[in-house]
């Protein structure tokens, strides 16, 4: 009897510890375009990204991320995507733009088919992989996960841009 009483006492204290810990997933609104994350707007839409770069001049940044199960994108996320350095240098120059290909989650049928094309495209082949591109779809820097945190990242992404001036 005291097994028992010990072992439920575990299990009470596992499971409140979980709950207390338990991470709120990104909201996505209710037409899927936007993922609101933080003070970043990561969009979905390929035409809503091209014409918001379009109109505001900037390059898009891709994110093509298994964001429920990839743990190099999780890790992308949490060490540089969610800070508040990387986000203040996307708000003013990047357009954000997740292409995601979660486990277990339910999308819908044109983004999942917009997804695949864009990741044929660009031949993307492993995840996270970052591509940089201009409004019309030209690849200006290609890159994944990198150590040093959101201001070691930003400085590469402003290496790849300058790069691809040249």
């Amino acid at each position: 009897m005291r097994y028992l009483a010990f072992f439920i006492v575990i299990t009470a204290a596992i499971f409140l510890y979980s709950l207390m810990n338990q991470k709120s997933v990104n909201s996505v609104d209710s037409d899927s375009t936007i993922v609101v994350e933080d003070s970043a707007n990561w969009l979905t839409d390929l035409s809503v990204v091209q014409a918001k770069a379009q109109e505001e001049g900037k390059p898009i940044l891709m994110d093509f991320t298994g964001s429920n199960w990839c743990g190099w994108c999780i890790k992308l996320k949490k060490e540089v995507f969610s800070k508040p350095a990387f986000i203040e240098y996307a708000n003013e120059h990047l357009i954000l733009m997740t292409v995601d290909f979660p486990r277990g989650v339910e999308q819908e049928e044109s983004l999942v088919d917009q997804n695949h094309k864009l990741m044929d495209k660009y031949g993307v082949n492993s995840f996270p992989t970052i591509i940089l591109v201009d409004a019309e779809g030209e690849v200006l820097g290609k890159t994944g996960y990198l150590r040093g945190g959101p201001e070691a990242y930003i400085d590469h992404l402003k290496s790849l841009l300058a790069n691809s001036n040249n």
